[in-house]
């Protein structure tokens, strides 16, 4: 088990030192360049499989391929609140990969610390329910928020010109927590000086509000595998190789969102579906209780939704396609 886990860190601890010095800060992933990360990060998961196959033999290659799918799958929800974040905030492409890497940075961290804690004890009974309700209700209704945004082409020029004064994120960050924000983006910076102090920029409440995210997609997500596979590094390795190909997957999506004119309006689509269910998710125990049965939208419908709105997305561009200027 030792070399399993030294090989392990060494193989992500290059692949991501590789992948950030294959994308230059301040420029945008391109759809070659998206989907061949997207094909090497798929292909690095399924050796290590076979690796763990050739020296642990077939159980372990089973159960550490089956949580990599559940939480691979599990993660498709997470592309789209990203595209919500990064909607509200104004976050254009090129920031986008900076914000996500140390993002998947903190998510490797956080997600260390839940399952070394013991992931099953700790994550079995998730969320507390009024906490539950809060960050769903939260993140549900910036998804819906930004749905509208991008349906109405608001953000749309977004830039480091933005004055964010207004904005919900440093508005609470500043008024009410007292935090030193800044009112305009200083290039990628996630801190800039202003006259001697350091203050934080909004590309900062950007990453923190993505870390959230995936630190509250990781309570539901985490104990998914647990119920799969109770060795703590089989649920480790699986969570970590399938949320690192998170940010190729996010990048495939929005370049492919340039060349497909009718799938951003899938994309809302499939952002107010998803913003429905997390508010779904966050009312659950009470509308339980109103109704006296439970409302549960199972994983893999979930996926046929999204797979079938990207679908309609990109026929809808082959058969209305726009002309070319």
């Amino acid at each position: 088990m030792v070399i399993e886990v030294l090989l392990f860190v060494v193989l992500v601890s290059f692949m991501l030192w590789l992948d950030l010095h294959g994308h230059k800060s301040g420029q945008a992933v391109t759809l070659k360049d998206a989907a061949l990360w997207s094909g090497i990060w798929v292909a690095v998961s399924l050796l290590f499989a076979g690796y763990i196959w050739a020296v642990d033999g077939p159980e372990k290659a089973g159960l550490f391929t089956a949580g990599y799918l559940l939480e691979k799958a599990l993660s498709v929800d997470n592309l789209f609140v990203f595209m919500a974040i990064f909607a509200s905030f104004g976050i254009k492409p090129p920031m986008q990969h900076r914000i996500l890497y140390y993002g998947i940075l903190g998510a490797i961290v956080f997600r260390l610390l839940f399952i070394g804690l013991g992931s099953a004890a700790l994550l079995a009974g998730n969320l507390s329910p009024v906490t539950h309700m809060t960050v769903y209700t939260a993140f549900g209704l910036v998804v819906l928020y930004s749905a509208y945004a991008m349906l109405t082409d608001a953000d749309d020029d977004a830039s480091n010109d933005k004055d964010y004064t207004k904005h919900w994120s440093v508005r609470w960050f500043r008024d009410t927590l007292g935090w030193p924000i800044t009112s305009w983006l200083d290039g990628d910076k996630f801190f800039t000086r202003i006259t001697g102090s350091w203050q934080g920029t909004p590309l900062l409440l950007c990453l923190m509000v993505t870390e959230t995210s995936d630190i509250a997609f990781a309570f539901d997500s985490v104990p998914a595998v647990v119920a799969v596979t109770k060795d703590p590094f089989l649920i480790y390795a699986s969570n970590i190789f399938a949320i690192l190909g998170l940010r190729s997957m996010y990048f495939l999506l929005v370049a492919a969102k340039q060349y497909l004119c009718k799938l951003e309006k899938a994309v809302v689509g499939i952002l107010v579906f998803i913003g429905f269910k997390m508010l779904l998710e966050a009312f659950h125990g009470p509308l339980t209780s109103l109704l006296g049965f439970s409302i549960e939208i199972p994983v893999l419908v979930s996926l046929g939704v999204v797979v079938l709105g990207l679908a309609i997305g990109v026929a809808a561009s082959y058969i209305f396609a726009e002309p070319q200027v």
